[in-house]
């Protein structure tokens, strides 16, 4: 992308937990004296790693001990592993890309094709960088995190790299012509959160951790700096420093397609959905005078669009929550808060956005219209902006799946729950055409979705999607699992259910996919409708979708399951915790759940514009009515649980599913638990771990809720 943008997603995609705040209380926090298993907070402390052992031994004898765990970790892999999957690319000045894990290939290949080949039945493939080969000479857990390159070219390259799959990386400077690492080259070989901005090919801008003083309170970057190359880190130019108490501070550059730069930008991420931005003019920081849950959003036909998250009023007109904002680029460097500002575009009843993409002339921007997709492009053209909707099919997921900043090309993706993942492309010039297909994965004949509403506890609708087996009955008696997210204004939506599909809906089990107040399906005020003192509204939506799928007779408390994984996970946690009688099977995944002490644990301090923040006594009374953790109590029978994290979580720190688990079993109840070394917030680095994974939470579902 020309310009890059920062958002509460992009952070919330990079934010990273590396140690525990060692064992104490703080501003009236639980501490020892009142949580006996504040030791497990201690990520990868001797004891912890030990009662993490022990368990994982249990609960593999417990579900990878009943006979129907190979088979299913076999079907999942075999999914995984597919050669004739979708290979997703980028679309860079020297082919197409494409990261690639299978069997023969666990770690992964970084690699290259054409696309006149790619389009062909049996692309061939150019490798670049063989991640398994790098790990094994270097005796690492390298994983692949992607890379940052020098515009218009792209041939100079910083590699991201993770050991074990952690948010932290190490960067290194590659070179995609010679495939080679650059003797000499840029590194930066302390593992950190942040990342880099090429200026040219001997400069660039660095975001990181530099050591005291230059990470937040949070603990993520707070200052950038001008690296030159061949000289040292600690002797680059600070350019831009927020403030201590901010999540996240950075600069960046405004760059268009040809890879020209127009200037410097920076940002203060003062709370997870609330940033300040700054203009660099005439070597001084001219604040921008727009609402904090606004944000640049793209840089097209000599225009700068902004978005916005509530209403924006400015220069005597209002506009609406969710609208794209524009500005005449060569205006606003002359007067950055006066230049004048026009509407793009503005969200219809139930529409909001999800995302932006750039080429080098056109924007295209993602719909969601009442959770069902569509495409917009735009061009300014003649002083005006020009919309069109782009030719995709109908009561589907679509979106821009790749975009090309020095041409018009542009993929799209197509999905649903029921029809396998379809790849477009155009060059900009003509329709969509289908070039890739993903195969069957699943028996679908037979199947249906449909969508319901549920009446939350104030009355509001909220919508969910059933995924119905072939002959299922509305008696009550069908294995049911309930997901959802609801959180952080991020949406799910329907896709290809794959593996899910082959293990549990072939199986007969039904699945339902909520869309609660909290995510981002209905733009920005369903998210800021159930967020800090409002949270508990999101529970009270899953918690409705289940009452009401036990009275349609879709399911019933013995035969319905839910999940769910981060925010999802406490998602989980506040359902089986407030309503245990309604669940017989709860999947709680690398989750959020000792509510009181998150801000304390790692750097959950980053999400108090989320939740709220329990240290101060106000907000601490939103928090501890629902935080899950406190809520395992004596005398209630809950859902025997199936806690799963990483050790290498760096976001959502291991210890949340720990101290779950060990209070379920202090209290003499039945639940499971499991935690790999390595994964890191995605639950699995290479397939065989996903499939493992996978077959152990599906085995646990079929024992709880068809057995």
């Amino acid at each position: 992308m020309p310009l890059k943008l920062v958002s509460a997603l992009a952070i919330a995609a990079a934010m990273t937990l590396a140690h525990a705040t060692p064992a104490t209380a703080q501003d009236g926090l639980p501490g020892p004296a009142e949580d006996n298993y504040i030791w497990l907070e201690e990520a990868r402390s001797d004891k912890a790693l030990d009662w993490v052992r022990a368990e994982n031994e249990r609960t593999m004898g417990l579900l990878a001990g009943d006979p129907r765990f190979e088979t299913i970790k076999g079907e999942a892999l075999a999914i995984y592993d597919s050669e004739d999957r979708i290979p997703y690319v980028s679309i860079r000045p020297d082919g197409l890309y494409n990261f690639w894990q299978d069997k023969a290939n666990p770690r992964g290949l970084l690699r290259r094709t054409t696309l006149a080949s790619y389009r062909s039945e049996d692309p061939q493939w150019e490798t670049v960088l063989d991640v398994d080969a790098l790990a094994e000479a270097e005796g690492r857990e390298w994983v692949y995190k992607g890379y940052d390159c020098l515009p218009p070219e792209e041939r100079l390259c910083m590699i991201a790299l993770s050991d074990g799959g952690e948010d932290a990386t190490v960067l290194r400077e590659f070179d995609m012509a010679t495939r080679s690492f650059v003797e000499n080259g840029f590194v930066l070989d302390h593992k950190s959160q942040g990342g880099i901005e090429w200026i040219d090919a001997d400069t660039m801008l660095v975001s990181r951790d530099f050591g005291d003083g230059t990470l937040t309170e949070s603990q993520y970057p707070r200052t950038t700096r001008i690296w030159k190359r061949g000289t040292p880190i600690d002797d680059a130019e600070e350019i831009w420093r927020g403030e201590e108490a901010d999540v996240w501070s950075s600069a960046a550059l405004l760059r268009d397609h040809t890879g020209a730069v127009h200037s410097t930008y920076a940002f203060r991420a003062t709370s997870f959905h609330e940033t300040e931005y700054y203009w660099q003019k005439d070597g001084e920081w001219v604040r921008l005078d727009m609402p904090l849950k606004a944000s640049p959003y793209g840089l097209i036909d000599g225009q700068l669009l902004f978005s916005t998250d509530v209403d924006w009023e400015v220069q005597g007109q209002t506009f609406p929550a969710d609208a794209l904002v524009s500005v005449d680029l060569e205006a606003f460097k002359a007067d950055p808060n006066g230049a004048p500002k026009t509407l793009v575009w503005a969200p219809e009843d139930k529409q909001t956005k999800q995302g932006a993409s750039n080429t080098a002339e056109s924007l295209y921007v993602s719909l969601l219209d009442n959770v069902r997709g569509r495409v917009l492009k735009f061009d300014h053209v003649d002083g005006e902006w020009v919309s069109s909707e782009i030719a995709l099919p109908d009561n589907a997921t679509v979106g821009v799946q790749a975009a090309s900043d020095f041409s018009d090309e542009v993929m799209y993706s197509v999905t649903d729950f029921l029809t396998p993942s379809t790849l477009y492309y155009s060059d900009g010039s003509a329709a969509p055409e289908v070039i890739k297909t993903s195969p069957s994965y699943f028996d679908a004949a037979g199947m249906a979705v449909e969508q319901f509403e549920a009446t939350s506890a104030d009355g509001t609708k909220i919508p969910y999607f059933l995924v119905k087996p072939k002959g299922m009955a509305m008696d009550g008696t069908n294995p049911t699992l309930l997901t959802g997210y609801g959180g952080f204004q991020v949406p799910r939506l329907p896709s290809y259910l794959g593996s899910i599909g082959k293990i549990w809906l072939e199986r007969g089990g039904a699945y339902i996919l909520g869309n609660m107040r909290g995510g981002g399906e209905f733009g920005p005020g369903w998210h800021q409708s159930a967020i800090r003192e409002h949270k508990q509204r999101t529970w009270d939506d899953f918690i409705a979708i289940a009452e009401d799928a036990i009275a349609r007779g879709i399911t019933s408390p013995d035969h319905l399951g839910i999940q769910g994984g981060s925010q999802g996970g406490l998602l989980v946690g506040t359902a089986f915790t407030q309503r245990p009688e309604l669940f017989n099977g709860a999947i709680v995944q690398i989750p959020l759940f000792d509510m009181l002490r998150y801000p304390l644990i790692g750097r959950g301090a980053s999400w108090v514009g989320e939740y709220g923040d329990p240290r101060i006594p106000e907000q601490r009374a939103w928090i501890e009515p629902y935080s899950p953790y406190q809520k395992l109590l004596e005398g209630k029978d809950y859902p025997a649980p199936f806690f799963w994290a990483s050790t290498a979580d760096d976001r959502t720190h291991p210890a949340h599913a720990r101290k779950g688990a060990a209070r379920v079993k202090e209290l003499g109840q039945d639940y499971f638990y499991f935690e790999d070394t390595t994964g890191g917030h995605s639950g699995g680095v290479d397939n065989e771990q996903r499939a493992k994974i996978q077959a152990l939470q599906m085995v646990y579902l079929l024992q709880r809720l068809a057995d």
